[in-house]
């Protein structure tokens, strides 16, 4: 790639993150009374459910606000031991956890924020260490705080899915995050994009935070 490629994609970038465009009269599907998607995927058809444990206050957490976002930073080497299903299940509920509905199915209030609580986040987990699971990539069901098997890896698999860092296949999970992006176009249309960005935001300081959290 040359430098003028280099340039105009680097326009295109600078323009998105600008929101050049502010049309008062642009409808959404939300304005247009389209049907609303589905505000988190359930679970395929025969599928393995595991139900995860809430009682969080068993947990020994660093509950000081301060001392976390002090002592919070980037790590690369990670302990042979496997984390426990409750431990498991704080990360995921930390991350992507329900805690209220708002009508029959309009919206979810989770315990990260969201543009418009549009929620556009489906949270995957590939777990390798963790008592009383077996290794594989597992979907986290929000709705009913749940883990279905999706599939098993290998060690190949996984270093190729972060791009042969190996020092990240040695974590006992990592999590993967896809975008449902029509869950934030139905109401914000052209400028949902930005939205889903920043939400993934929220959801990594969450996750990153509640991992510290955990002595």
């Amino acid at each position: 790639m040359d430098e003028k490629e280099i340039k105009v994609l680097n326009d295109i970038g600078r323009n998105f993150m600008k929101c050049p465009v502010w049309d008062e009269a642009l409808r959404s599907d939300q304005d247009k009374k389209l049907p609303q998607p589905e505000l988190y995927h359930e679970a395929a058809p025969d599928s393995e459910v595991i139900s995860l444990p809430q009682n969080f206050e068993e947990l020994d957490l660093n509950e000081n606000l301060f001392s976390l976002l002090r002592s919070r930073k980037s790590r690369r080497i990670y302990s042979e031991e496997a984390l426990s299903l409750l431990e498991l299940s704080f990360l995921l509920w930390s991350a992507q956890g329900v805690k209220g509905r708002r009508g029959k199915r309009y919206a979810t209030l989770r315990t990260v924020p969201s543009g418009g609580a549009r929620h556009g986040f489906e949270c995957y987990v590939d777990v390798v260490r963790v008592t009383g699971m077996e290794p594989g990539i597992y979907h986290y069901l929000a709705g009913s705080h749940a883990l279905e098997l999706r599939s098993r890896q290998t060690e190949e698999d996984r270093l190729q899915a972060v791009e042969g860092q190996k020092w990240a296949v040695r974590a006992p999970a990592t999590f993967y995050f896809s975008a449902v992006l029509y869950r934030f176009e139905w109401r914000y249309s052209i400028h949902a994009h930005r939205i889903a960005l920043v939400d993934l935001g929220h959801i990594g300081e969450n996750l990153y935070l509640a991992a510290e959290a955990l002595k």
